[in-house]
């Protein structure tokens, strides 16, 4: 059975910390957190669990404080948490046959990493990160803010899911350290660029975020999973700046990096059904219908796209041009997938509404 480090950065994270490492703590044989300024009982905590603590003056760089924490890793594998994750009862049981395993011989494990849940606590919105590193490969982050670690050799990609239950309430250090390096003239890569726009989109600055994606597009470098989140999210920052023409070409950009997915699919629908055009919002549905969810995608996906979400639009829609048996086949879809979510409830009973009176 191969040993391992966890490696976290931490700093005020009394309201979390303890959560994440009751749900990790037998599942490692070392624990290293690298502080980087608490004032609260964040290092207290820490030590309470056994946890080898190391100060790092914070400068503004993420994978700096990372590479330190990696740095003071004494096992075979490394493993990264933040401080608002946890592991499942679920994961936790893959996690054992994961150590269990003869012969372990990746470089690197990914892992699901559920960032938004439904009201049945299933994940929604979620992706993949590279968790689990073999020490040995030396394995570096980069990137001052959402940083990566650049990950080579034989990869699982494993079921093993981390999910993220989020405490503290945002704020604009990201997007103020962005904004720091462009006063300094500092030279952005393509992914610099990608999530710079991100915050500045996060914090209703659209007209902004929507130049920078424009300038990460056309640089044409980037990673495909962020360029088609670039050219949905450029669409939602023209949406709300109230350019209609600007949100759908930047939709439409997204079929230039190959086949459509549902995510595309449902926001074009959103587009039509907005303008009232209901069939051709018809036409998009369905197409989010017919796909086929890709398992081996490291991006973002969002499981309603895939499941329920276009059943539900589907079912307006048709109700809208008047074919009340179609919207109620797709209302029952929708059912199937979340029989719980609030439209799918209030059309539960309109429908009951509709059979009294007929």
């Amino acid at each position: 059975m191969f040993t391992i480090s966890l490696c976290m950065i931490v700093r005020d994270e009394e309201g979390t910390l303890a959560r994440c490492l009751a749900t990790v703590r037998d599942l490692v044989e070392e624990i290293v957190i690298v502080d980087t300024g608490s004032t609260d009982r964040t290092r207290e905590i820490a030590k309470s669990f056994g946890a080898a603590l190391y100060d790092f003056a914070w400068i503004d760089d993420f994978s700096a404080a990372r590479n330190f924490a990696f740095g003071k890793a004494t096992q075979d594998y490394i493993l990264w948490l933040d401080a608002d994750d946890v592991l499942e009862e679920q994961d936790r049981n893959r996690f054992r046959l994961l150590k269990e395993q003869h012969d372990f011989d990746y470089d690197a494990v990914s892992m699901p990493y559920y960032l938004t849940l439904d009201a049945e606590g299933k994940p929604d919105e979620f992706l993949r990160r590279n968790r689990l590193v073999r020490r040995a490969c030396r394995v570096q982050w980069h990137g001052a803010v959402h940083e990566y670690l650049a990950v080579a050799g034989k990869v699982l990609h494993s079921d093993i899911a981390v999910t993220h239950r989020k405490e503290k309430a945002y704020t604009d250090r990201n997007l103020q350290i962005y904004l720091k390096r462009r006063e300094r003239k500092e030279e952005f890569s393509p992914r610099d660029t990608y999530y710079f726009a991100n915050e500045l989109k996060d914090h209703g600055r659209y007209a902004e975020a929507a130049e920078q994606y424009g300038l990460f597009l056309d640089g044409g470098k980037g990673w495909i999973e962020d360029q088609l989140a670039a050219c949905y999210k450029q669409a939602e920052c023209y949406a709300h700046l109230k350019q209609p023409y600007r949100q759908v070409q930047s939709l439409l950009r997204a079929l230039a990096y190959g086949e459509p997915r549902a995510e595309l699919c449902c926001r074009l629908g959103g587009y039509f059904a907005e303008k009232e055009d209901f069939r051709t919002a018809i036409y998009w549905y369905r197409q989010a219908t017919l796909l086929e969810q890709r398992q081996d995608t490291m991006g973002m996906t969002e499981h309603s796209a895939w499941t329920w979400l276009p059943h539900l639009q589907l079912c307006y829609c048709y109700d809208r041009v008047g074919d009340l048996k179609k919207a109620y086949l797709h209302h029952e879809m929708a059912r199937m997938y979340n029989p719980r979510h609030p439209s799918v409830v209030h059309n539960e009973a309109y429908f009951a509404g509709i059979s009294q009176t007929q």
